[in-house]
């Protein structure tokens, strides 16, 4: 499970990542809005744990963008405000969620957990195809397909930014966790095989590559 802090207090934003990696989840930290923008581009994320500015106004929009562009993701909203309008203002713009600080953080994982357990599914559904990156699965036409580990995330997230074109540092950036260790062949490798694993035996096509701008979820491929 991914998740992305967004907390102008830097200490804060540490100590709420360096908890959530202890608990086994992937994390990102932005320290405003703008640096939150730029990580919801080029990942896909579970849940968003959001400071909350106590005039809220730019925070308001900022929730409603995140559930329309993906409602999937759950967002919690982490604030000094004890004002109650504060709180309603946060639940109406979209938020999932509404915690106080100081933060008890045996509460706030208790908290996550519940929200990811019974928040939004991420599965895709795209005709016969079905991919549930919760179980790792993909099931096309009703029999169950054998491909895991990175080739599956590198399919999950193609298919999440459908008819998109996302480039190798894109998908390097949201799927490994230290990109700059390794090299744009990985990638490469990856996309081989699903081409080997999944395409050429169900004879399908699933992920074109776009000449020097990187791929793009193709499935079904239109016949042109």
């Amino acid at each position: 499970m991914r998740v992305l802090v967004i907390e102008d207090d830097i200490e804060l934003g540490k100590l709420l990542s360096k908890t959530l990696q202890e608990k086994e989840y992937q994390s990102d930290v932005a320290e405003n809005i703008n640096d939150a923008k730029y990580y919801l581009d080029i990942r896909n994320y579970d849940l968003v744990l959001l400071g909350w500015e106590p005039s809220g106004t730019t925070n308001i929009s900022f929730v409603t963008d995140i559930k329309k562009n993906a409602h999937k993701t759950s967002v919690i909203v982490l604030s000094e405000d004890t004002n109650k309008q504060s709180e309603i203002s946060a639940l109406k713009s979209g938020a999932d969620d509404f915690i106080q600080k100081p933060l008890d953080y045996d509460i706030l994982l208790v908290r996550i957990e519940a929200k990811l357990r019974f928040g939004a599914s991420n599965i895709i559904e795209i005709d016969e195809l079905i991919i549930n990156p919760e179980e790792e699965k993909i099931i096309y036409q009703g029999n169950e397909i054998e491909l895991k580990g990175k080739p599956f995330e590198v399919l999950t997230h193609l298919a999440m930014h459908k008819d998109q074109i996302v480039s190798k540092e894109q998908l390097l950036d949201a799927i490994w966790e230290e990109p700059e260790l390794v090299t744009p062949n990985v990638i490469e490798v990856a996309i081989n095989q699903i081409r080997q694993k999944m395409d050429k035996p169900l004879d399908i096509s699933t992920i074109e590559t776009v000449r020097r701008r990187g791929y793009r979820f193709c499935f079904p491929k239109k016949l042109t």
